[in-house]
């Protein structure tokens, strides 16, 4: 699906296709081919709800790619809870200088996203690996970032995020509007697992008609045990 169908009916088919192109540069087709994947066969194994189709773009494919702002050059990206691939293939499409780990435990979304990344011909720096997030703690390197989309709460989110990532490096949580309040009722529990006080962040301000919310939580030492 391009961005041009996606965004047809809705009055949003143009600026969807100039973001497309923006964030995805010569990846675009790429991304296309993923995004068909997501609205057909990631529909039928009910990865993808029927309603968000027709809104994959947007909603989806964009809103995750403009976290790629907040990523350094070259690093390792740990994907929690990665499901059909959402932020992971996302990212590692938009910036081909990243290798790419996507943690999922449930095997219908790691068979999509072990076949999506084989198609899509990224299993060079793409690797799928069928775990919890608590099950990776010692088995996977430390990463530099750990992303993590609608997965839990911070409190959560920080317990199973921090211990995958090195001292000074970060998780990167996509998070809704709300996101400054739970900051503010998870901030004592994230600097108990070991975070620095979390920032707030708009992704994709000159691109998106709704900039992407992203919860930064930088990894200052090990778990506290006050």
């Amino acid at each position: 699906m391009t961005p041009a169908q996606a965004g047809s009916g809705s009055g949003t088919a143009a600026w969807v296709r100039e973001a497309a192109e923006a964030v995805f540069g010569e990846q675009l087709g790429r991304a296309e081919e993923y995004a068909w994947m997501l609205t057909t066969d990631g529909v039928i194994r009910g990865l993808v709800g029927p309603r968000e189709a027709p809104r994959i773009w947007e909603r989806h494919l964009l809103n995750c790619a403009v976290v790629a702002e907040l990523i350094p050059p070259g690093v390792p990206v740990v994907d929690v809870g990665s499901g059909a691939g959402l932020p992971g293939i996302v990212l590692a499409l938009a910036r081909p200088d990243l290798t790419v780990t996507l943690v999922e435990p449930k095997l219908r979304a790691v068979t999509f996203a072990t076949e999506a990344v084989a198609a899509l011909g990224i299993d060079d720096r793409v690797t799928v690996v069928r775990a919890r997030a608590e099950e990776c703690r010692g088995q996977l390197p430390q990463s530099d970032v750990v992303t993590a989309r609608a997965l839990a709460p911070l409190d959560r989110l920080a317990g199973w995020c921090l211990p995958l990532v090195r001292v000074g490096g970060r998780v990167l949580a996509l998070k809704g509007e709300s996101a400054p309040e739970e900051v503010a009722t998870h901030a004592a529990a994230i600097r108990r697992q070991g975070g620095a006080p979390p920032t707030v962040h708009h992704c994709g301000a000159k691109v998106l008609a709704q900039p992407t919310t992203v919860v930064e939580i930088v990894r200052a030492k090990g778990r506290s045990s006050a």
